[in-house]
């Protein structure tokens, strides 16, 4: 079996792109580039968060359903959500309406917000878990990285970062180059990785 597909202008793609019309510009604009900005860091950990247990497809239907319900994901706004906002939001029919996922993401605000007093940004913290050696393409659903991470974030009081979640933020976040080999994306996103400045 292939791991790429026909993308819309004739070039391969991740094969995964074919289960969704909507996946093709996801991939080809987002998935697997470095990210430094906090807020965005954090809205994908929640994001993925919400997935547990469904399809992809499904989260980013919603997407920006979730940014306006969650105020564009701002953890500092997020932090000081209170009861009524919980009830608020389980009442919101264009988000995935799971009180634990809920209260999970407005929980892990307010720990994000320890972890940049403690490591100066979020990104700091989350690049410090880039693997040191390359990985084989699509070749897992954790890592030994992922799953330390994962490990950590638990031990600080966060909810819903298992290590195949995790896996997940760092292949979308571009931690890990995980575009198959033959795909038209994977040397982009190699050379954004290049010029891309780690954040310490």
């Amino acid at each position: 079996m292939s791991n790429t597909v026909e993308g819309p202008d004739g070039q391969p793609r991740c094969a995964w792109c074919s289960a969704a019309p909507e996946f093709f510009e996801y991939h080809d604009n987002e998935w697997g580039y470095p990210v430094s900005d906090d807020q965005r860091l954090f809205e994908k950990f929640c994001l993925e968060s919400f997935q547990s247990g469904l399809s992809w497809r499904t989260i980013l239907s919603k997407r920006e359903n979730f940014r306006n319900a969650f105020c564009n994901f701002d953890f500092n706004e997020m932090a000081e959500f209170s009861h009524a906002d919980v009830e608020r939001l389980l009442a919101d029919k264009s988000i995935i309406r799971h009180r634990g996922k809920i209260e999970a993401v407005i929980n892990n605000a307010r720990h994000v917000q320890e972890l940049i007093a403690e490591k100066g940004s979020l990104a700091a913290y989350v690049w410090g878990y880039e693997p040191e050696t390359p990985m084989t393409p699509q070749s897992a659903t954790t890592s030994a990285e992922s799953i330390a991470m994962s490990k950590d974030l638990k031990k600080r009081g966060w909810k819903f970062v298992g290590p195949t979640t995790v896996f997940a933020f760092m292949q979308a976040m571009g931690l890990i180059n995980d575009h198959a080999i033959g795909c038209s994306m994977r040397e982009k996103a190699a050379q954004m990785r290049r010029d891309f400045i780690k954040p310490e």
